[in-house]
């Protein structure tokens, strides 16, 4: 870590170098949380933690700043845990290990958690600092961001004296951020009866790897495949042309809010057609990697396994797969307001055989639909949850979270925008994100709140090949301290 630690700015540096030592993916924080708690407690920050177990810390203005408008400074302490197939790692124990590959840094096999490890860093590094200039600063450190957004949910008001707040969660240096998508999960169950396996059966897993995944957000409109659909369309195609195949397990994806990258499928037939299936799933592979060009990496693989205990009964297969066929995914809907960005996605993030708690099988499948209005969002969530009703599965729509309405007209984005300005000699990109920032949640309990959101480059988050520009992080410090500096009188 010590290479990490030794970047510049060193300030911010060697504060991820220590989040990267410390597990923290998203519903087990409480590592972190202790260790920022006992950060603050140490250098004798007002620290507190909220009902749901935000972090909460306060510093007072650097003299001759007193009179100065408040700012509160927020970022999220969780990370998205995605590692490769073969990547040793447990998430709940081992520290992330990242390393500088260029002009970037990036993590071995693993997500890096620079989303949104580097906007906690920053804000560490600011509350630490006692050279650098700055107002009355609060700062909202929220927990389980990326699996529910929950912290910022169940933010309570009263706990903040600031007008104006700096969101440290977006990925591309250079650019400021006024609105979002927002967003809710389509949870589905649909039930099965595991059948014993037909006694001429031989068992084959059908492996689909190597594809880019991403963020379901940022990246759903960049046409990456899909390993759910992959793996589906090719169990189809083989059904097809030998009836007799049944499936005994599915497990693809991860992470509702990540691209899925890797499917596992456990599929049974004859050993007479046991050739004409490996040569169903040749050709089709071959297909699929035509058509899915910007995927090099595609790995398709169908190999001989362990004989399951039992299969999918055949009316249910025959439902999902024509389920999952139909299932929407991807885009929706482009913005007709905003020129280049997505309005309305659905992400068909997960698709797991199971057995519950009482002992019966059946398939979970989760989906995460994104949209820039929430009477849209609620109707295609509407949609893809009636592609696997119709066919007698158990639908939800669950934990939706509201969009992040733009305020052109806002006072702390004229003042970056005026920073920036004066430090790059041009005017800072103004945008809108299809990724879910905690914003509009935010917005719920402190409505006077003026915020805006930047960051450092960063790309492939939510993916084992996440990486952040070194040089990016140095800029977007830079311009973070002169915003502090530049925060005007009350």
């Amino acid at each position: 870590m010590s290479t990490i630690a030794e970047l510049n700015p060193t300030p911010l540096w060697k504060h991820f170098a220590k989040l990267c030592e410390i597990p923290r993916p998203s519903k087990h924080e409480d590592k972190v949380v202790a260790y920022i708690v006992d950060f603050a407690k140490n250098r004798g920050l007002d620290v507190k933690l909220d009902q749901i177990g935000n972090i909460i810390i306060k510093k007072p203005a650097t003299p001759g700043m007193e009179d100065r408008k408040t700012l509160a400074m927020q970022s999220h302490v969780d990370m998205v845990p995605q590692k490769n197939a073969d990547t040793d790692h447990d998430f709940l124990t081992d520290p992330i290990k990242a390393y500088v590959d260029g002009e970037w840094v990036t993590a071995d096999g693993t997500t890096l958690g620079a989303d949104n490890g580097i906007g906690v860093a920053a804000i560490l590094a600011l509350l630490e600092s006692t050279d650098i200039p700055h107002p009355p600063l609060e700062a909202l450190l929220t927990i389980d961001e990326e699996a529910g957004m929950t912290g910022a949910k169940h933010l309570q008001p009263g706990h903040f004296e600031a007008d104006l707040l700096l969101n440290l969660d977006t990925e591309d240096e250079g650019e400021l951020y006024v609105g979002c998508a927002g967003g809710v999960d389509v949870n589905v169950s649909l039930p099965y009866t595991a059948t014993p396996i037909e006694a001429d059966h031989l068992a084959f897993k059908l492996s689909v790897r190597g594809l880019r995944g991403g963020h379901s957000g940022l990246d759903i409109d960049k046409g990456r495949g899909n390993a759910n659909k992959i793996a589906n369309r090719i169990i189809d195609t083989a059904r097809r042309q030998i009836p007799e195949l049944r499936i005994a397990s599915l497990d693809g994806g991860s992470l509702r809010n990540a691209i899925p990258r890797e499917s596992f499928s456990v599929i049974t037939v004859s050993q007479e057609n046991s050739a004409l299936l490996q040569e169903i799933a040749l050709q089709t592979s071959a297909v699929i990697k035509g058509e899915f060009d910007n995927e090099p990496k595609l790995d398709i693989t169908l190999e001989a396994t362990d004989t399951p205990s039992s299969t999918m009964d055949v009316a249910t297969q025959e439902k999902l797969i024509h389920c999952i066929r139909c299932c929407p995914n991807g885009v929706e809907r482009m913005s007709t307001a905003l020129e280049g960005i997505a309005d309305t996605s659905n992400n068909l993030a997960r698709v797991v055989t199971e057995t519950t708690d009482s002992g019966n099988s059946q398939v979970r499948i989760q989906c995460l639909v994104r949209s820039l209005s929430d009477s849209a969002r609620d109707e295609h969530g509407l949609n893809v949850a009636a592609a696997f009703a119709l066919a007698g599965a158990e639908t939800s729509l669950d934990n939706a979270y509201p969009g992040w309405t733009p305020n052109m007209q806002s006072p702390l984005l004229a003042l970056m925008k005026q920073v920036y300005q004066q430090m790059e000699g041009k005017a800072p990109e103004v945008k809108v994100i299809h990724a879910g920032l905690e914003c509009g949640l935010l917005a719920k309990p402190y409505p006077n709140w003026d915020m805006v959101s930047f960051g450092p480059t960063i790309r492939r988050a939510h993916s084992p090949e996440e990486r952040v520009h070194i040089q990016s992080v140095a800029n977007f410090w830079d311009y973070f301290v002169k915003v502090v500096a530049a925060i005007p009188q009350k």
